[in-house]
């Protein structure tokens, strides 16, 4: 029976290009640490999206890698070349038979890549580090077309859309922050060199768009509104950000926040939440996205109910109830659980990898059952 009081969770909403999406719920994109090392989909990583995107109106795939020296995690899915269509298919296909639109996160880790994963190749990012090399003006042109790549791959797949990672400090916050890009060319400096290489990525995927006719794919961008580190992203810099976002042919926004409710920091007023101050900058021109530990129905509704973001995304929560959308549907809201039990491994469908990691009781993970925790204060 559905409950009256979830039923604004469950209104539909249409994009600004024709697309409906049925519902107000988005499954965030979720690190599993599934996929073969090949970037090829496993048999973990199926049971793991098998019955994760059912009543959810869209479902953001995790950080899918554009190009192999980016690669920043154990178990990344790829999306580099024509050998990751087939697997990428499936997870397109997986998605969708369960009736939510899929969309495919595009990464690139910068300097956050792993060595270890790279298979020889040298990390890179926007200015070098001790572990990374500077990015030459050919390099950044070719990473830009891999981005483009991967759109078209996600086209081909039969993905809705794709979402572009220009958060948590990967390579293309790293484009857009002073404290990580210290170019002195036309990608750095300025704050307008500054925000090239992300305004270029999209304008590349778009291009993939336009050339494949294809008016109804989604296209969304990912960003974090604030750095630690005395030269990190402020607020200011955000609003900057979303003034140029704005103006670009996207579908939605999406906030990468641990705390739904977390205070400004720098550059905006410090007795408000960052996300009321980021949706009233955007002034209606694109909904956002809002997300941030919200782990029960009522949790996910009060934050809906501020009025601060179109869609709210669930990460922990989905990880702890793969039904949880269903549950709230159908007027279980009563059955969802706010944390990971270690002694049902079976329940939750994790991969090895990721379920090791949750039993370690990490921030960035759900919460275990009869442990301490608080999320990560970022």
């Amino acid at each position: 029976m559905k409950v009256e009081k979830f039923s604004p969770l469950f209104q539909s909403y249409q994009f600004n290009n024709g697309v409906t999406i049925k519902n107000r719920l988005v499954v965030a994109p979720m690190t599993h640490y599934g996929s073969h090392s090949d970037g090829s989909i496993s048999e973990q990583e199926r049971r793991f999206l098998a019955h994760r995107a059912t009543d959810f109106g869209m479902f953001i795939t995790a950080a899918t890698l554009v190009s192999l020296e980016g690669k920043a995690f154990v178990g990344q899915p790829y999306a580099c070349q024509e050998s990751d269509l087939a697997s990428l298919q499936q997870q397109a296909n997986i998605i969708k038979q369960q009736g939510a639109k899929a969309i495919l996160q595009i990464h690139h880790g910068g300097d956050q890549a792993l060595p270890q994963l790279l298979a020889g190749q040298s990390p890179v990012s926007p200015s070098g580090t001790n572990q990374t090399q500077t990015l030459t003006e050919a390099q950044i042109i070719a990473l830009i077309h891999h981005f483009a790549k991967a759109t078209e791959l996600a086209i081909r797949a039969g993905f809705d859309g794709v979402e572009i990672h220009g958060a948590n400090g990967y390579l293309i916050q790293q484009f857009f922050s002073a404290q990580t890009n210290q170019r002195t060319d036309q990608w750095g400096g300025s704050l307008a060199n500054r925000l090239r290489f992300p305004l270029a990525v999209i304008d590349a995927v778009e291009q993939v768009r336009q050339q494949y006719q294809r008016p109804d794919f989604i296209i969304g961008y990912r960003f974090s509104p604030e750095e630690a580190g005395e030269r990190g992203l402020t607020m200011t810099d955000t609003f900057a950000l979303i003034d140029a976002l704005v103006e670009k042919p996207l579908q939605y926004l999406h906030i990468s926040l641990w705390d739904f409710y977390k205070k400004a920091r720098r550059g905006a007023n410090p007795a408000l939440t960052r996300i009321e101050q980021i949706h009233q900058r955007i002034r209606g021109k694109l909904p956002l996205i809002g997300v941030g530990c919200l782990l029960s129905a009522q949790d996910i509704l009060n934050a809906f109910n501020t009025g601060w973001a179109e869609f709210i995304a669930v990460g922990k929560a989905v990880m702890i109830n793969p039904n949880l959308a269903t549950l709230i549907h159908t007027g279980q809201e009563h059955q969802i659980e706010v944390t990971i039990d270690p002694d049902r491994a079976d329940h939750y469908d994790l991969p090895d990898n990721l379920w090791q990691q949750q039993l370690q009781g990490l921030a960035y993970l759900p919460p275990l059952k009869d442990k301490n925790w608080q999320p990560v204060d970022i």
